[in-house]
Order: C-alpha cells, then structure tokens, then sequence
C-alpha cells in the first residue's frame, strides 16, 4: 500500500513577508539586547533566569519551574546555573521535602547584578522596540502573540520551546 504525499499550504508572497519580517526583527532585537546587556557580563538567558527568580517569594523557586517559566529545557537551565553560580548570582539548594528536587536562589550579588542592569535593559527595549509601535500596535501584537502563545500550548503543553 503506498502512501500519498500530502503537498504543504506553501506560504503566499504575503504570508512569507510576514514570517521574514518577525524572524529578522525578533532575532536582531535578541542580538541588540545581547549586546545592551554586555557591560553588565548578562547575557539575555542569564537576565531572564535573574527576573524569574527575583519575582519569585524570598527569590527561590523549584529549578523545574524556574525552567518552565524561563521556557528552556531543564539541561540548558542547569547549564547556566553552573554559569551564574560561577559568577555570584544565584546558588542551588536541596529541597527538603523532595530529596530529588533543587530550589534556585539570587544570591544578593545577583539581586545587585539585575538591579544594576535594568535600567538600561527596560532603556533598550523602550528605544528598539516600544517607541518605534503605536498604542495600537502594541495592542494588536500583545494579542496575535497571545494567540499564537495559546496555540502553542493547546500542541505541545507549557514546554514547547523544549
């Protein structure tokens, strides 16, 4: 029995632009932030992991929903906690109720690290992002990614960017 290939809905004109638009922009904005972070030895991976944890009660939380929340896979995580332990940043801990399971904690330098460096960062993303969008704009793209955010997660569940 042989199987029919099925053709792909192959992108319009319209709708490549589109997708080459955002993949251009989001990934020069990823670059640029990389860069505005540098002076501060941040990388954007490091920032994220430092805004998780200082939103997180008495800046701890379980390293698999550290890893959730940041969305990176739970072996990328450790990797950049060596890193960050390394620098000062943050320290693991044992989980007393599950032997198996580790907590991630912004040490103080780590509390100072991101306090230092936020303002610049919010400066950039104001600069490269925010000031060049309309009200409206915002609007309209807070809500397509909302959606498309919604979509991804009916698919894959919370770790689809695993």
């Amino acid at each position: 029995m042989t199987t029919k290939k099925i053709e792909p809905k192959w992108l319009s004109p319209k709708e490549l632009k589109a997708w080459r638009s955002y993949i251009v922009a989001s990934r020069r904005l990823w670059d640029a932030m990389e860069v505005d972070l540098a002076p501060h030895e941040l990388s954007m991976s490091d920032y994220e992991i430092l805004v998780h944890l200082s939103e997180a009660p008495d800046r701890a939380i379980r390293m698999s929903e550290l890893a959730e929340s940041a969305m990176i896979s739970k072996s990328r995580l450790s990797h950049r906690m060596k890193v960050m332990e390394k620098a000062g940043w943050v320290r693991r801990e044992a989980c007393a109720l599950d032997k198996r399971g580790q907590f991630a904690i912004m040490t103080e330098k780590g509390w100072k690290a991101i306090v230092k460096a936020a303002p610049d960062h919010v400066s950039s993303i104001r600069t490269r992002f925010i000031d060049h969008l309309t009200a409206k704009d915002q609007e309209d793209l807070a809500r397509i990614f909302e959606r498309v955010s919604a979509k991804m997660r009916e698919q894959f569940g919370e770790n689809c960017g695993e």
